[in-house]
């Protein structure tokens, strides 16, 4: 089917290319003059704007949105719904909260063009392996673009998981298990780390994992990845950023009652990564010091 990718980053050009290889027509725009180049050399059709891009659909048009969060993708919605018909479908690929998504269907409700939230897992390596989806809406609307899901998700890969929202939430939930499941990686390695007397291979370890382990998944692949890269790996810096979605899934933990330590530790551990010399480990140190006389590290000033 014919459609039209709206953000042209990693995600939105490798989609592009994906949805390409499967004869689907892509028009391709971005603020980037440079990206839609590159998704035109590729065989897309580049547009100049976004009403460009609407004008070289047919209906019902379907509009694939893959921007940040919050303002770029909501505006970009709403000026979308303004160029658009009833019957066609918007498809928001991004990691948009789902309350916020709810928000803008109801708030373009009016124009009858349907937006449908797609959660989408994949990576850098969605092109060659495909995307998991996790999609959002109304029957009707993804019936419409499923052409679009079936392309880009493996075998298997691509649910229409509830109404409208269902999809951002389930990959909201999906993220943060995400944090958990890294954390715990994260820790167990440092564990063995830890232990010099042995001096364990950690690659070595990495890599037998992969095979007939119980722990073994694709996070533990790119874990044998990162440490087969020793110089590279040394350079990293143990600062862990967040997106969102792991504080989003601790809020409804919260918020329903649900009790979820290990996502919640986890996502404790990456405000903690970002300070090693934060003021509450700094008095947590002093307080042992006070009671217990336990040594303290002089930070040398």
């Amino acid at each position: 089917m014919k459609l039209a990718m709206v953000g042209l980053g990693k995600m939105g050009g490798f989609m592009t290319e994906r949805l390409l290889g499967d004869g689907h027509e892509v028009v391709a725009y971005d603020r980037s003059t440079d990206a839609v180049a590159a998704a035109a050399a590729k065989g897309a059709t580049g547009a100049s704007s976004l009403a460009d891009a609407v004008s070289r659909l047919a209906a019902p048009r379907a509009v694939w949105v893959m921007l940040p969060d919050g303002p770029p993708t909501h505006d970009t919605i709403v000026e979308l719904s303004t160029l658009l018909s009833p019957g066609d479908v918007i498809i928001d690929g991004g990691n948009t909260n789902y309350k916020v998504h709810l928000a803008t269907v109801t708030e373009i409700s009016s124009s009858g063009v349907s937006v449908v939230d797609a959660g989408t897992s994949g990576g850098v390596w969605g092109l060659k392996e495909g995307y998991c989806l996790m999609v959002g809406g109304d029957p009707a609307a993804v019936s419409t673009v499923e052409p679009i899901f079936l392309t880009l998700a493996p075998p298997g890969g691509y649910a229409h998981v509830g109404p409208p929202g269902a999809g951002h939430f389930v990959k909201m939930v999906h993220n943060g298990i995400e944090y958990g499941l890294m954390q715990a990686y994260a820790e167990g390695f440092e564990i063995m780390a830890s232990a010099t007397e042995f001096d364990i291979d950690l690659h070595e370890v990495s890599a037998i994992w992969r095979y007939g382990s119980v722990v073994r998944s694709w996070l533990l692949e790119l874990i044998e990845l990162a440490l087969a890269d020793s110089q590279g790996f040394a350079g990293i810096e143990g600062v862990v950023t967040d997106t969102g979605e792991g504080r989003w899934t601790v809020q409804e933990a919260v918020d329903r009652a649900v009790s979820a330590p290990v996502i919640t530790t986890a996502l404790f551990a990456r405000f903690a990564s970002r300070d090693a010399n934060s003021l509450s480990n700094r008095l947590v140190s002093a307080m042992r010091h006070q009671f217990g006389g336990h040594a303290v590290v002089s930070s040398g000033n």
